[in-house]
């Protein structure tokens, strides 16, 4: 049987959850966001359209054009979260600090589509927000199920936990098991090794996107002086930022780390191009993650494109698209369940 499927990707930035839903084989019609620089590589790299727009300025009637009577009608989104979730670079710091979580369900109480899923933050959780959401599903007649998700589990090779929530009119919805074990998860060496060395400010002149950040004297010598693994406490005192030989600074060893080849990567953040931003340090080379690196560590495609070929490419600019995105991967195991259980319902 020949079951029609039309989905729409809420805050869909630059087509991480996108990607992910095609690759497992579940066409999306359209994303939507705020911000026009993910038009490019949401639509170069993905069959969906991308429609610039405001989700407090659409109502169900919008999404429905997207959507038919005779197909199953899925929304699916990340809806930005302003107390925690880098994603809220794209958004007026004035709106209310849950007002995108509370447009997604009052779209679906528009537009009811018969399977949700939301990709969030964990924090989330401890919010009335949530209960909110979840209150408003009940109230629809939906059956959910939430999920803590760490994503080395589903192959994505770096350390991050995320909230799922899927919901569904059909019947009881579940997220497919972990599709690898511990002894199994994807390292920074499997990932990103292959590629070719670079020095601090360099790019590659085969892959554009294969580039890096300029490093000062003093980061340059900081970086030298990293082990993969290790921390801003190993180097030599004079090195040390003054904010971290205070004592409100040394709590905090997060920061001038390098990676290390045989262990995931740290959480992508939309500054993960910057070796003081984080544990963003190649693990051998005297510099940070390029941001194809970034890319792959986030499980997009190898040849996956952000800026079009005559645009200069601004590093903060593709820094953001990156570090906002949702993993492909993770994308792919949302909607390989979501599959499943349309399959199984029919």
């Amino acid at each position: 049987m020949t079951i029609s499927i039309s989905t729409v990707d809420l805050f869909c930035g630059a087509g991480g959850l996108t990607h992910g839903f095609e690759q497992a084989g579940l066409p999306v019609k359209a994303g939507y966001d705020i911000d026009p620089a993910c038009k490019f590589p949401y639509e170069h790299n993905n069959k969906a359209k991308f429609i610039l727009q405001d989700v407090a300025n659409i109502s169900g009637s919008d999404l429905g054009e997207h959507f038919s009577t005779s197909s199953i009608n899925i929304l699916a989104g990340c809806a930005p979260c302003q107390p925690f979730s880098s994603y809220s670079r794209r958004y007026n710091d004035q709106q209310l600090k849950w007002k995108l979580c509370r447009d997604f369900a009052r779209l679906i109480e528009e537009c009811q589509p018969d399977v949700i899923s939301m990709e969030n933050v964990l924090q989330l959780k401890h919010h009335s927000v949530f209960y909110e959401f979840i209150n408003q599903l009940k109230k629809l007649n939906y059956c959910f199920e939430s999920y803590e998700v760490n994503c080395l589990d589903y192959g994505v090779p770096q350390s991050r936990k995320r909230l799922v929530l899927l919901a569904s009119k059909i019947g009881k919805i579940n997220l497919i098991p972990a599709t690898h074990q511990p002894e199994l998860y994807k390292t920074v060496r499997e990932t990103i090794e292959h590629l070719e060395p670079l020095s601090a400010g360099q790019g590659s002149k085969i892959d554009r996107l294969h580039r890096c950040s300029k490093l000062s004297d003093l980061n340059l010598r900081r970086i030298r002086a990293s082990k993969p693994g290790g921390t801003w406490r190993d180097w030599h005192q004079d090195l040390i930022a003054k904010c971290h030989l205070k004592k409100s600074g040394k709590t905090y060893p997060g920061v001038y780390g390098r990676m290390e080849w045989d262990k995931p990567s740290p959480t992508i953040t939309t500054q993960c191009f910057g070796f003081g931003n984080g544990r963003f340090g190649h693990p051998e080379q005297d510099r940070a993650i390029s941001l194809r690196e970034a890319a792959l560590l986030q499980t997009f495609p190898g040849d996956y494109e952000f800026v079009k070929p005559d645009e200069q490419m601004g590093i903060d600019l593709v820094g953001r698209l990156i570090g906002n995105a949702v993993p492909v991967k993770l994308g792919m195991a949302i909607a390989q369940s979501i599959l499943e259980h349309i399959h199984q319902a029919n």
